[in-house]
């Protein structure tokens, strides 16, 4: 893929990304602010909010998939779930480990599982038959 192509895939990966991450962010403030529960949990809760936003947003905007949802859904919901994982684990490690704030961590996490996110969403989820058979 060219490079000014990846570029404009990642920009926009990025804007719908702040999508999601907004997404994610409101449901862990609310949990934590509103209804007083930990953070790690409430962070897992928004992840998932966020990635179902990411998901329909990418599908549409960011790859423009023709690929059918009963292919790329099961791929993007492998690769959020690993990003979950990772997001969890650098916000409870943060957190606990480092007594970071919260909000802090948070957005370490964000940036390092959006790396691991375009990656995997470009190379796996997304990617057309004709670039997996490379």
């Amino acid at each position: 893929m060219p490079i000014r192509e990846l570029t404009q895939r990642f920009v926009m990966f990025v804007g719908v990304g702040a999508v999601g991450t907004a997404a994610h962010f409101a449901v862990l403030l609310a949990f934590v602010e509103i209804f007083s529960l930990n953070p790690t949990l409430s962070s897992a809760c928004g992840f998932v909010v966020g990635a179902v936003v990411n998901y329909l947003l990418n599908y549409r905007f960011t790859f423009d998939s023709n690929r059918r949802h009963i292919e790329t859904a099961p791929r993007f919901a492998t690769v959020a779930a690993i990003g979950g994982v990772l997001n969890v684990v650098i916000v409870h490690f943060g957190t606990e480990t480092l007594s970071m704030n919260y909000i802090v961590s948070q957005v370490v996490s964000t940036g390092m599982v959006l790396v691991f996110n375009f990656v995997a969403n470009s190379l796996w989820t997304f990617a057309t038959r004709a670039s997996m058979k490379r």
